[in-house]
């Protein structure tokens, strides 16, 4: 069984983060280690929430891991909650960094053309640097735009997805995912582009509502596909689906909630459907 560790924050409420990393991956047949960088008494769309901050512990942890001679087939990184972590990250990237295995970031940071309100303008730079040690990203096109410096458009064709790609590229990672591109206003999907000029796109119908939690969804299904020896296409096309999926379900709900998207119900769609491309 292949392991791998995530590094990230705990909200006990809303079904983002690490909450939902360690049972997608882990349902997925991989092994899920944790490594939480914060945890929060709710993710930061609720009015009210708590925040400890655990970097005091990044290190430690990773001291006694090194100890004992732990080491992942994968690290994934999602929101870090300061400069300072993203520092943390890149040390960590240098220590358990190995021959063969895959360091995925998603630099959570920013959606509709915005910083989440606990960052400041200085903190896409400090990602950068944590995207620049990645074999792969995955940022959302706001995101992109505030790690390369390009403007944030609503409206815009593949030239300028591809110019993005580009220029995230090279800042050091060896394949980018850019989620959340649409050239239709009926359909959403997925752009990529490697180091060696090999592309792929997948879309799917739009969906009328969005939900937090579906980009920590999406992430974890492309590393748990990755770890389950699919091939890149193949994972953006099951995690896009199995993502879309769980947005029809949390929209037909009458017990779903403005907060989360159900991710939980649909495992067992997501874990069907991984066995049509692992036979």
């Amino acid at each position: 069984m292949k392991r791998i560790i995530t590094l990230q924050d705990i909200s006990c409420v809303g079904s983002c983060s690490i909450t939902v990393a360690l049972p997608i991956i882990s349902a997925m047949g991989v092994e899920c280690g944790i490594l939480p960088t914060a945890v929060l008494s709710t993710h930061t769309m609720f009015k009210t929430f708590t925040c400890k901050d655990l970097s005091d512990q990044i290190d430690p942890i990773s001291d006694a891991w090194e100890k004992e001679g732990i080491d992942f087939d994968g690290i994934y990184t999602g929101y870090l909650a300061s400069a300072e972590q993203c520092r943390q990250v890149c040390g960590f990237f240098d220590r358990f960094k190995k021959q063969g295995n895959l360091i995925m970031v998603d630099p959570a940071m920013a959606d509709n053309g915005k910083l989440y309100p606990a960052f400041d303008e200085k903190f896409p730079a400090e990602m950068a640097k944590v995207c620049a040690k990645a074999d792969m990203i995955v940022p959302n096109i706001t995101e992109a735009s505030l790690l390369t410096g390009m403007p944030y458009k609503e409206e815009y064709d593949r030239a300028y997805i591809r110019e993005l790609q580009e220029k995230l590229l090279a800042l050091g990672c060896k394949t980018v995912v850019i989620t959340g591109v649409s050239y239709d206003p009926e359909k959403l999907g997925v752009s990529s582009l490697d180091k060696d000029g090999n592309e792929f796109e997948y879309f799917r119908c739009r969906c009328p509502k969005s939900y937090h939690g579906t980009g920590d969804a999406y992430a974890s299904v492309i590393l748990g596909g990755l770890m389950r020896g699919l091939e890149l296409g193949d994972a953006l096309k099951l995690a896009t689906d199995y993502v879309v999926k769980c947005i029809e379900e949390t929209m037909a709900s009458e017990d779903s909630r403005w907060y989360a998207v159900d991710f939980q119900t649909q495992i067992p769609y997501l874990c069907s459907e991984l066995q049509t491309y692992t036979k």
